[in-house]
């Protein structure tokens, strides 16, 4: 494995981030495909045994059975230095904003339970799920302040949010003395390249780390023709996401198989590879073993100049999904 500091901050972390949103009850949660507590104990088992030490988990990820799971297994098989956790906070609900809770103490409440479900006493990273646009930007960033201030945090990241708002808000946190975003969770893969036209070189200029998810598209990016698996068939959110241009997707994930066929690798460690040349931390979902290895293998994967011309060549622009999509509705006035 290899490791690399995560954007301006100290924490040394794993090039490949073991994403969490597959641990947790599949009878509480969004997610009919997550696996139960014994074999999430197993997967970071082998992710730790193997030089993974960065994990990504939220509140949110099924019913935050998810966080239990993951810190339990954490704080059994690791010492408290030897990993990086990451979790998230959502918006305010609608019952909030009626009772006039603020952006802070939503924060502060959020993270009190995300710290009660994970039996840890701070985060590596509290990350801000996705912008919530009927908080003032001050009041997220103030709170976000304040936990930091009070060692729950150490640092705090961004995902699901447009350049010009990171940008806002870290420049907000700077001219006030207040605490920066360090990463950015955005969707970004071989076959979803929109965070190429801004988010990526405004944090190159900014020395933010890029650690996104979605990084095998939920799994489109490591099967070949004809297979399937338990999550393709049934994440309905992935097929909301990607089925509309499965299309011309399909025209690169041939090139990605043709090109782990010729190498002798998977098309995993091809995906990944190509995504590594791109950003600090890749958030890869594992379920299974193959899964952990797969995604560590890709990180010793150097793809040539040619090969990685070879697998961008044939992309085209993707309209927004999901949050995304939705953000840019509400960002023109039209709340979803």
């Amino acid at each position: 494995m290899k490791y690399v500091t995560l954007g301006n901050s100290q924490l040394k972390v794993s090039r490949i981030c073991m994403g969490c949103m597959g641990f947790g009850n599949a009878a509480t949660g969004q997610h009919s495909w997550t696996v139960d507590e014994a074999q999430t104990r197993e997967i970071i088992k082998h992710g730790l045994e193997l030089g993974i030490n960065f994990y990504d988990t939220a509140i949110a990820y099924q019913n935050g059975t998810s966080e239990q799971f993951v810190g339990k297994a954490l704080r059994d098989f690791a010492k408290r230095d030897d990993y990086v956790i990451a979790t998230k906070f959502t918006p305010r609900t609608q019952q909030e904003i009626d009772k006039n809770v603020s952006g802070q103490q939503h924060i502060a409440n959020y993270l009190d339970q995300s710290l009660k479900n994970l039996g840890m006493d701070y985060v590596d990273l509290y990350i801000y799920h996705m912008w919530d646009y009927h908080t003032p930007m001050e009041e997220i960033m103030e709170g976000l302040h304040e936990v930091v201030k009070a060692g729950k945090a150490r640092y705090i990241g961004i995902s699901n949010c447009f350049a010009w708002q990171l940008a806002k808000a870290n420049f907000y946190a700077r001219e006030n003395g207040l605490t920066e975003f360090v990463s950015v969770q955005g969707h970004y893969n071989l076959i979803f390249r929109e965070e190429e036209r801004e988010m990526a070189p405004f944090c190159k200029d900014q020395n933010i780390a890029m650690t996104p998810y979605s990084a095998l598209a939920g799994g489109r990016l490591s099967k070949h023709q004809g297979e399937t698996s338990k999550r393709l068939a049934e994440d309905t959110y992935a097929k909301f996401k990607y089925d509309k241009t499965a299309e011309a997707d399909g025209k690169i994930i041939r090139r990605v198989e043709e090109l782990a066929d010729k190498r002798g690798v998977s098309m995993t460690e091809i995906s990944l590879a190509w995504l590594l040349t791109k950003v600090t931390a890749p958030v890869v979902g594992a379920t299974k073993f193959s899964h952990v290895d797969g995604a560590v293998k890709a990180v010793e994967l150097q793809l040539t100049q040619e090969e990685i011309d070879y697998l961008e060549e044939l992309y085209v622009p993707h309209a927004l999904v999901g949050v995304m999509a939705q953000n840019g509705k509400q960002k023109a006035g039209n709340v979803v």
